[in-house]
């Protein structure tokens, strides 16, 4: 009783103490925002969690290689590489809310789409206008939550807004994969759709216009040239980390269900929990971990989260049964629990001072685009001409090299210079 008792008591003064950072996180007037804010991104990312896990199988069954499996998943993240940087700096000019909605609507009627869609081609054409749609959506979302975040609560507000994209990525696939147990894959499909309509009845019911009434009162946001954006040091190194960290995912959503379907002969359902516990875990650290973000070093955290995840990838490789899948799928997990609260609050403090919030947010979303394309074709070609176990150690190389680049680019904005 008095071990339990020195456990409890101070995990007891730590939730005491993180959840009261929360309440002065986000101010009173704009927790009904970040509210609205966080239950749209949660229904949504749910609906697209349902689907995303189980296309590899069902692509699969249509005859897909290796490499047309990574192009379902890369279509996608090519429209958003393209169309991400348009519509996160238009949202600086114009508000954040239109686009925020557009992008809702056009997510629930693409939605409809994959249930008459019997090709990969067709797949991939899906994919690719689906991009579009999200490229509306989740750099403006974020930038609307970092113009809401006051100075210094950085790590702990995007820390929770995280928690609504990691929660719903974990419960999407475990749902998509009863669903299809139950009934077909058409019924995810239906379901995505759904939960893509909720965001839309959310964003118009609930959602202000916060942006567009700062514009109309003459706050304008400044325009910055694309390419002072881009030669920026810092967000180079939160961009090369962001694009790595994002292709291991891609290698893990793209292959590791095929990986475990074909291995180790598993279900739906567990393929689902495989896909969902890194995921799930991720989510459950984003408060903690953001609490923390905001008291000890950012760049020191994210290293930590790359070092964590790049093992990870390579334990995969390694594993001999289902169970080594899930200790490494949760390693992943506590990797990417610690690092992205740090890299979201570094992107919003980078964002505020360029007085640009929506083009830097655009950007870290184009590097999670990239890195998601980049990681599934890589993972895709490793199957098609070695294995399908080696995909996995190539998404751990790039998560290495892109946590060395962090490192060498934040050390080098640190130097004093002559």
């Amino acid at each position: 009783m008095d071990l339990f008792e020195t456990i409890r008591a101070p995990m007891v003064r730590l939730s005491l103490t993180i959840f009261r950072k929360g309440s002065q996180a986000i101010p009173s007037d704009h927790k009904g925002i970040f509210a609205t804010l966080f239950f749209i991104i949660f229904s949504t990312i749910t609906g697209v969690g349902i689907v995303v896990p189980l296309l590899p199988i069902y692509a699969h069954d249509l005859g897909a290689s290796g490499f047309y499996v990574a192009m379902i998943f890369g279509s996608f993240s090519i429209s958003r590489v393209f169309l991400l940087p348009y519509f996160g700096r238009l949202s600086d000019q114009k508000g954040r809310k239109p686009f925020i909605l557009a992008g809702l609507i056009f997510y629930s009627l693409i939605s409809v789409a994959f249930v008459f869609s019997d090709t990969v081609e067709g797949l991939i054409v899906i994919r690719f206008i689906q991009g579009a749609g999200s490229a509306m959506i989740m750099p403006v979302v974020q930038a609307y939550v970092g113009e809401i975040t006051p100075k210094g609560s950085e790590g702990y507000a995007m820390g929770l807004f995280n928690l609504s994209m990691f929660l719903s990525l974990s419960l999407g696939p475990i749902l998509g994969g009863v669903i299809t147990d139950i009934w077909n894959m058409d019924a995810a499909f239906l379901c995505m759709g759904l939960l893509s309509f909720v965001g839309v009845l959310l964003c118009v019911i609930l959602l202000p216009p916060l942006s567009e009434e700062r514009l109309r009162s003459g706050h304008q946001p400044l325009q910055i040239p694309w390419a002072l954006v881009i030669r920026d040091r810092e967000l180079f190194g939160l961009f090369s980390f962001r694009f790595a960290y994002t292709a291991c995912i891609g290698a893990i959503w793209s292959f590791l269900p095929l990986f475990g379907a074909q291995m180790f002969g598993q279900s739906g359902a567990r393929i689902g929990l495989l896909v969902t516990l890194g995921v799930f875990i991720s989510g459950i650290l984003q408060l903690p971990m953001g609490y923390a973000a905001d008291r000890i070093s950012r760049p020191a955290m994210t290293v930590l989260g790359g070092i964590i995840a790049t093992v990870s990838m390579g334990w995969i490789y390694f594993a001999v049964s289902f169970f080594d899948l899930i200790a490494a799928v949760s390693l992943f997990g506590v990797g990417g629990g610690i690092a992205m609260p740090a890299v979201t609050a570094l992107a919003v403090v980078n964002g505020e001072q360029k007085k640009a919030m929506g083009s830097v947010m655009a950007i870290l979303t184009v590097a999670h685009s990239l890195g998601m394309l980049t990681g599934s074709l890589a993972a895709g070609m490793a199957m098609d001409f070695f294995s399908l176990r080696l995909a996995f150690p190539v998404a751990g190389l790039v998560m290495a090299l892109g946590t060395l680049v962090f490192v060498l680019v934040h050390f080098s904005t640190r130097l004093p210079h002559n």
